[in-house]
């Protein structure tokens, strides 16, 4: 058994993850392609010919071949029975946003009924113990002191339903580009697999490998230029596992959770939703009304390639996972963060130097 090496078990839910995600999205696309399910080009979105949209189900049987493995190993076996529960319900409810978003990828459904099933299923798997119990103060902010302010459940429950049903939504808002949603969560998905371990969490620890190992699986078939898209099906089930994973996982007891550390991770794809909602709203459109508005979108008008403004988001979202890292005492948190800075000023300035270079070129050639 594995169970006395949770290190071994991490690398190696990680690597079948990567591994079988790899494989198995190939035999995904040609039964998309063979059945027509593709993604037709439209002038919002930047992909110009027909893309088999059903690469979340290469996402999912990766993770849960992964996870099955690691079961059969032994590595789930210590779990206390409260543990187990947390973990069969965020396996669940990440199942049951695939299936909304696959059902989505498939039939095109309409916003409102999307949000509703979303938000039962957050309701279902907060009965199950998947909760936002309290507020951690470490700090002793707004005049209180250091500890856990307990939340009563109904605004438990309001807590949990906007942190799963948001996250979910910001993640599927972000995939908009090649290989940008699979990067961010992957990303995301390794921070919380640092913390998890740091605070002697090996359980959520799997779940947060696994689904790093299955971001970088789909990333071999999804990076620009992409040959297939995951769809709403895994979208919703990234975001909703990230979520979910950041709840059981850095949390310091069963009920509660410090908000400070997955609200950096996923600070950037929460801004943009918010920004984008914003804008709608202001200039009298549907918050779900598709538009160009997203910070993907404003990086390519202003001039970024369609890599460089995937990588400058991933090299973002890395310094934030490393901010988040300090919070929670991670170890070698001061290595992390100078490497995320150093990577974040290296990409910034190699983009603004080819931009600028690509600019001036233009303008020769235009005289």
């Amino acid at each position: 058994m594995i169970s006395s090496r949770p290190d071994l078990a991490a690398a190696l839910a990680f690597g079948s993850a990567a591994l079988l995600t790899a494989l198995i999205v190939p035999l995904v696309r040609r039964l998309g392609l063979a059945y027509g399910l593709t993604d037709q080009p439209d002038p919002r979105k930047q992909h110009t010919t027909p893309m088999v949209r059903l690469g979340g189900v290469g996402i999912v049987a990766g993770f849960v071949l992964a996870l099955l493995l690691i079961w059969r190993l032994g590595g789930f076996v210590e779990l206390p029975p409260e543990r187990d529960a947390l973990i069969w319900a965020t396996l669940a409810g990440s199942l049951c946003f695939f299936v909304i978003g696959l059902a989505d990828d498939l039939f095109a459904l309409p916003p409102l009924p999307r949000l509703a099933g979303q938000v039962a299923v957050a309701i279902a798997v907060w009965s199950q113990g998947v909760r936002i119990g309290g507020i951690d103060l470490p700090f002793g902010w707004f005049g209180e002191a250091p500890g856990v302010i307990p939340l009563p459940d109904p605004l438990s429950l309001l807590a949990t339903v906007i942190w799963l049903v948001g996250i979910t939504n910001a993640i599927n808002w972000l995939d908009g580009l090649d290989g940008l949603a699979a990067g961010v969560s992957g990303i995301a998905a390794v921070a919380l697999l640092s913390v998890s371990y740091s605070l002697n969490q090996p359980a959520p620890g799997l779940l947060a490998a696994a689904l790093a190992g299955s971001c970088l699986g789909f990333l071999r078939h999804n990076f620009n230029p992409a040959r297939i898209f995951m769809g709403d099906g895994g979208s919703y089930f990234l975001g909703f596992a990230l979520a979910a994973i950041s709840i059981v996982g850095p949390a310091k007891g069963l009920t509660s959770v410090s908000l400070i550390f997955p609200l950096l991770i996923l600070s950037l794809p929460l801004a943009d939703m918010s920004a984008v909602i914003m804008g709608r709203v202001s200039s009298g459109r549907s918050p779900f009304y598709p538009d160009r508005r997203h910070l993907h979108h404003r990086l390519l008008r202003a001039g970024f390639s369609h890599r460089r403004t995937v990588v400058l988001i991933y090299a973002f979202t890395q310094w934030l996972a490393a901010l988040a890292l300090v919070f929670v005492n991670a170890e070698l948190r001061f290595l992390w963060l100078g490497l995320a800075t150093a990577v974040l000023i290296a990409v910034v300035i190699l983009c603004r130097r080819s931009l600028k270079r690509e600019q001036a070129e233009a303008e020769l050639q235009s005289e």
